[in-house]
């Protein structure tokens, strides 16, 4: 939001660097049309992955003159993040500088900055959850100890959320409230605003032995744990900046010098010979992991939680299609607004997952685009439309996307959608060997596409979380080939190839798969074989196909989508949408 509020980007991904007379902006490809949208003419565009555009800083130490300080909010930035900057530029001598107590932007917003959300948190009831907090905490004690630390402390939202089985509103669409964790072999402190904690949340969190402290504590909280000689479990991929420092200064004043070796304890490694002195077990956190792989309670939620999801849809497009065949004119935004709607009327039903997505024609083409009432498009029956959206239910997580026409696709549509469908079809059939990282799959969506030399610009698969954050890791199915976590049975993930026609159009077609495992004649290796479960059950417009394009085979799989569409919404469904749902999962034939 300080970025958003200093450049004018509101795009989930990007870095603002300001010096005395420039300022900058990398974001991604997912980003580009809409930063070159939202950025003022005093802002430079850095299209981050491009041929020859610099780092952020490559970028400072080309433009500052040696020997200046970069400052930065270490509350801001992980840790590695911000060690790999200083590395960086300390090649020309500059210097990084941690603001603790004072926020660049903050001194120019104000008094117009909106204060922190205080509404208050509930308990994930154990139904949805699968396993109680106690449970949770047992586990996450068992390998602090066989870590050979004596704590860890815990950042992610959504790592504290689900560990403790609670869920809040702090953060739009992310069902996750701003508190820090840390958990001793013995005790456990939740450092949060106590206005949000209710006589019951209490209660849930004393039972779970929890205690509350302020949120604002936790360095001081940290910094005692050095002194007392606490080794101290940080994930410093994700844990920021500030505690990690202020733990390793700490150790180093009490007990000289030893918090800043990164000491990597490998499980099994025998902690006999080392001083007393406290040092950071620097490792991945074990509740990445175990939030991934969803329990039985955990993956009914969704699988419930994304039918009544399709039911909604059903509604919606029924009366979206009829709006647009009576010639109404609707924004994209009003579009969006009545998917709420349908979407609210469903039991269990929270919020969005994200802003929806709903872009008509160019605007389908922006890979993150949001409607803005005002400047949005109104929807044209003659273009393509692309809607992607989703939904916090109390049970689950919902994410879809679909791309339609409201009159006739062109050719060169026809055949782009179809070898997006390709791709989707290509990764939902996958089946490899446990132990395989998400992106050895990636090319799986892609290889249609490439045959006649188009791509897209951003992965395939996300992790999406049980009735918590719609993107969530370390799983993911990427063409960023530096995340190495297999796919393991339980994961959920996204499937969502696309193409993007700039300034044209945009198609993208996503479901959510859950990871499972597959039955084959071998077991090569003696390794069991994984493939995946559909989780999304809402029609793909068949009018957009060039069947001339598929195989036998990939017409076979989307009529049996169609059959099993039918099969599991059209229970939950009456009147018109039902009538619909029946007209769309009508089977194809191939000539």
């Amino acid at each position: 939001m300080r970025r958003a509020y200093i450049s004018g980007f509101t795009g989930s991904a990007g870095t603002a660097v300001i010096t005395k007379d420039k300022a900058a902006l990398w974001t991604d490809g997912r980003y580009f049309l809409q930063a070159e949208k939202q950025l003022s003419s005093s802002w430079t565009l850095m299209r981050a992955g491009n041929v020859g555009v610099p780092t952020t800083s490559e970028w400072l130490n080309d433009v500052l003159a040696p020997g200046c300080r970069v400052g930065i909010d270490p509350f801001l930035f992980s840790f590695d993040v911000a060690e790999e900057l200083k590395e960086a530029i300390a090649k020309k001598n500059h210097e990084l500088v941690f603001l603790y107590n004072l926020n660049l932007v903050d001194e120019v917003w104000k008094g117009t900055r909106p204060k922190p959300p205080n509404k208050p948190i509930r308990i994930h009831d154990l139904k949805y959850a699968g396993l109680d907090a106690a449970s949770k905490l047992s586990f996450l004690r068992a390998e602090i100890v066989e870590a050979g630390a004596s704590a860890i402390i815990i950042s992610m939202l959504d790592e504290v959320a689900w560990l403790l089985n609670l869920r809040g509103s702090d953060i739009p669409h992310s069902p996750v409230m701003y508190a820090y964790l840390l958990v001793r072999t013995d005790s456990a402190i939740l450092f949060i605003d106590n206005s949000k904690v209710s006589p019951e949340v209490m209660a849930h969190l004393k039972n779970a032995g929890v205690e509350l402290r302020p949120y604002d504590n936790v360095l001081s909280e940290i910094e005692g744990l050095a002194k007392e000689g606490a080794k101290l479990w940080m994930d410093t991929s994700s844990l920021n900046a500030a505690i990690v420092q202020t733990y390793n200064s700490a150790c180093d004043r009490y007990f000289g010098g030893n918090g800043n070796k990164k000491s990597k304890l490998r499980r099994n490694d025998s902690l006999k010979g080392q001083s007393k002195a406290p040092t950071g077990v620097y490792r991945v956190s074990p509740i990445s992991l175990a939030k991934a792989v969803k329990n039985d309670a955990e993956l009914e939620g969704m699988r419930n939680s994304h039918l009544r999801d399709a039911a909604a849809l059903a509604h919606f497009w029924v009366w979206l299609e009829g709006e647009m065949a009576r010639g109404a004119k609707l924004t994209e935004v009003e579009v969006a607004d009545r998917l709420l709607e349908f979407r609210s009327g469903q039991a269990g039903f929270i919020d969005t997952s994200f802003d929806t997505i709903s872009g008509s024609g160019a605007n389908g083409a922006i890979i993150h685009y949001k409607p803005e009432p005002g400047s949005c498009s109104v929807v044209d029956p003659e273009k393509l439309f692309l809607l992607d959206s989703g939904a916090q239910y109390i049970d689950g997580t919902t994410d879809i996307t679909r791309t339609v026409h409201f009159g006739e696709p062109t050719s060169r549509q026809k055949e782009c959608f179809t070898r997006v469908l390709q791709g989707h079809i290509a990764l939902d059939q996958a089946v490899f060997p446990e132990n395989t990282p998400g992106f050895v799959l990636d090319a799986f969506a892609r290889s249609s596409l490439w045959k006649i030399g188009l791509d897209y610009r951003h992965g395939t698969g996300h992790g999406v979380g049980a009735a918590l954050n719609v993107h969530e890791g370390p799983q993911s199915i990427s063409y960023r080939y530096g995340n190495f976590t297999s796919l393991r049975q339980g994961m959920i993930v996204s499937n969502e190839p696309g193409y993007y026609e700039d300034h044209a159009f945009g198609i993208r077609i996503e479901n959510l798969l859950c990871v499972s495992e597959v039955k084959t004649p071998n077991n090569f290796g003696g390794l069991a074989y994984l493939g995946f479960e559909k989780l999304t059950f809402v029609p793909i417009q068949t009018k957009m196909i060039e069947l001339s394009l598929l195989s036998t085979e990939e017409v076979k799989w989307l009529n049996d989508y169609h059959a099993e569409v039918w099969d599991k919404v059209s229970p939950l469904l009456d009147g018109s949408a039902r009538q619909w749902l029946l007209d769309n999962t009508q089977p194809l034939q191939k000539q």
